[in-house]
């Protein structure tokens, strides 16, 4: 009894059929395939789904055109594992392992350097000689308006942008805002 179900969706897929045209280019002599003889040899009914695989392949740089009906394959072929690819897969194994291990230690490094940190700014005694003094501030802002403003956590400043009035300076005005009343400006 001769089976004569239509093909089903799977069977006409794109990706089937560009898997079985891609199998069929790798197998071809040195690479190069006729796109009319690979049509017939997939029993593809409209040409302009192999030419749709080939555009696609060779924009991502697996093959390229050696005419106009005449492909050549430039990956890798079926088992192309020569001595070479081995060889360098084998160094970036090692040159991985040789970068997860420094990043392992500069990881121990950076959490000692924050413990370190916490140490000091957490110690009483240090809060005493945590300062900056005028001078300093004043040297990192040459040439500019310079405001200090102390206030306690979670105060916001505001500083709208100001209107611009013909023959004046512009006027910048400061907004502070706190629950707590403790700012000294």
């Amino acid at each position: 009894m001769v089976d004569s179900c239509p093909p089903s969706r799977h069977e006409k897929s794109l990706g089937l059929l560009t898997t079985k045209f891609v199998s069929l280019l790798q197998e071809a002599k040195d690479g190069v395939l006729d796109l009319k003889a690979a049509a017939d040899t997939l029993a593809v009914r409209q040409k302009r789904r192999i030419y749709d695989i080939t555009n696609v392949l060779e924009g991502i740089g697996l093959i390229e055109k050696k005419s106009k009906n005449s492909i050549q394959w430039k990956g890798a072929g079926p088992g192309c594992n020569t001595q070479e690819v081995s060889d360098r897969l084998e160094d970036l194994k090692i040159e991985i392992d040789d970068l997860e291990s420094q990043e392992r230690e500069l990881d121990k490094h950076r959490s000692w350097i924050q413990q370190s940190i916490c140490n000091i700014t957490e110690d009483p005694c240090n809060s005493e000689l945590a300062f900056i003094n005028h001078e300093d501030v004043c040297s990192c802002f040459k040439e500019n308006t310079l405001m200090v403003i102390q206030a306690p956590a979670g105060t916001q400043l505001e500083v709208p942008i100001p209107d611009t009035v013909v023959g004046r300076q512009k006027r910048y005005q400061i907004h502070l805002k706190s629950r707590d009343r403790k700012s000294v400006v």
